[in-house]
């Protein structure tokens, strides 16, 4: 396990969210895939929340989004999710992998970068 990966600075991210249900889940991901705001999205159901909301501590069973992306789609995708959300306040979380496998970076650029 001694390979040594090129360092480079990172371009890619990850964007994370939480939705009420796979179904919302799954429109919103197939959103960002059409509109090319994202190359791939994961969901993962069953995800637990506890969170204050409006002064109450609330406990609900959430769906969580990951989409990869680019730093250059942060402004749209963020938009895009803010807008097609259903909560009022969705939580939406932007990191950037310190590493990754060139070729994967290559692909999620292309992705997000082709002409509809």
């Amino acid at each position: 396990m001694s390979e040594n990966f090129p360092v480079i600075p990172s371009k890619l991210l990850v964007v994370l969210t939480s939705l009420p249900d796979a179904g919302a889940a799954k429109a919103l991901a197939r959103g960002l895939i059409a509109g090319n705001l994202a190359a791939c999205v994961q969901i993962t159901d069953g995800v637990q929340s506890i969170y204050r909301w409006e002064g109450k501590v609330c406990e609900e069973r959430e769906v969580l989004l990951s989409a990869k992306t680019t730093k250059s789609k942060w402004l749209e995708i963020s938009a895009f999710i803010k807008n097609t959300h259903p909560y009022d306040l969705p939580e939406i979380l932007a990191f950037s992998p310190e590493q990754y496998e060139e070729q994967y970076g290559k692909w999620v650029e292309s992705e997000v970068n082709c002409k509809l």
